[in-house]
């Protein structure tokens, strides 16, 4: 398998770190789009697939996650960590009533382009570098790829992501795959 010439962006811890304290959760839009963001980097969710979230799709007491009708029209199943669950049991009380779990103020669909916005903008906040890689697709990068070094297991990832080919989930271990290189560089 030939190495891809562009490696996805991933977000380093300390970048992580950085991205999710942009967010002033004292506000109402700021708090959700926090909440979007620790979607995607502990689910690995696209954009589309966070913005149709409902509440019947979370079980905040096991943390099992339901994506229904992903990318190919999908269903799979995630889970989430207890930081995470308990983030999103506080958010259930200021969240008006609407058929989405992180609605706008007026209870609608939030849209994809207003999350892509919301994640440049943290990330150009925190100083990340190569702000202009940086999207909600890097979040997904950034799980994937973590999950990957810490689990070895890219048929995990591979499922985690949803992906039908193993293929397409392969690009995480070149990410991982450089990292020695450059370590042994610097030796």
């Amino acid at each position: 398998m030939t190495r891809p010439d562009k490696l996805p962006k991933v977000l380093t811890e300390a970048e992580t770190e950085r991205l999710i304290q942009q967010p002033n959760q004292r506000y109402y839009g700021p708090h959700r789009d926090y909440l979007f963001m620790q979607l995607m980097l502990n689910a690995g969710l696209r954009a589309s697939e966070a913005v149709s979230l409902r509440p019947e799709h979370v079980d905040l007491m096991s943390g099992k996650l339901m994506v229904r009708e992903g990318k190919g029209a999908k269903d799979r199943t995630l889970w989430l960590g207890e930081e995470v669950l308990g983030k999103l049991r506080g958010w259930m009380d200021r969240r008006p009533a609407s058929d989405w779990l992180l609605p706008t103020r007026n209870g609608t669909k939030v849209a994809t382009s207003h999350l892509r916005r919301s994640v440049k903008r943290c990330a150009r906040d925190a100083d990340i570098e190569e702000v202009g890689r940086v999207s909600p697709h890097t979040l997904r990068h950034t799980f994937a790829t973590r999950l990957y070094r810490e689990t070895g297991k890219i048929r995990m990832v591979q499922k985690a992501l949803g992906h039908a080919d193993l293929s397409t989930t392969m690009i995480y271990t070149h990410v991982v795959d450089k990292e020695p290189e450059g370590a042994m560089k610097e030796f």
